[in-house]
């Protein structure tokens, strides 16, 4: 029996329904979903630290901060101006580093003058917050002795120098 039905021409059709005949299944949104689930999530804004004492010099500031989670981080964004007297129409170009570390000292400043300062954290997932603003002073300008007025006699001396800075000066320490 076998080898008659194989002889014979068999002409197979299946029949469907209609509602699978041309079906596109479309896995957009599945893919969507997909995406945006990320193996680790995007970091906590991170907490920059107040001004260390000698952290400044007349031309570079160190500026350090800490991120307090276990958060993944691939490299911070560190973001700073310099502080405008003049309110808020002086707006100051904002300068942005990428940083691998948790501290970087930022060089080419002008002496005695502050600069705001703000970070964010990076990874695959994306963008932290950035943190609160802090604000730093890079050290006066050495002040400039005034050698034709120098005078002096057996128990005095009077210096008299002069400063560079446009802001005013807390104090000059005189070492003889």
């Amino acid at each position: 029996r076998l080898e008659e039905f194989l002889k014979k021409e068999v002409d197979l059709k299946l029949s469907t329904q209609p509602d699978f005949e041309e079906r596109v299944i479309d896995f957009s949104e599945v893919e969507q979903l997909m995406n945006s689930i990320n193996t680790i999530p995007a970091p906590c804004a991170p907490v920059i630290s107040p001004q260390a004492p000698n952290a400044a010099t007349g031309t570079s500031l160190r500026v350090c901060w800490g991120l307090f989670s276990d958060d993944t981080v691939e490299c911070y964004q560190l973001c700073y101006k310099p502080v405008s007297n003049e309110g808020c129409n002086g707006e100051q170009a904002e300068h942005t580093l990428k940083v691998k570390e948790t501290y970087c000292t930022i060089t080419n400043l002008l002496p005695n003058t502050q600069y705001e300062f703000w970070v964010s954290a990076l990874n695959a997932s994306g963008i932290s917050p950035p943190s609160e603003r802090a604000v730093y002073v890079t050290a006066p300008s050495p002040p400039t002795i005034k050698t034709k007025k120098i005078r002096s006699c057996e128990n005095a001396a009077l210096v008299c120098w002069e400063s560079r800075d446009i802001n005013p000066v807390d104090s000059y320490m005189v070492e003889l």
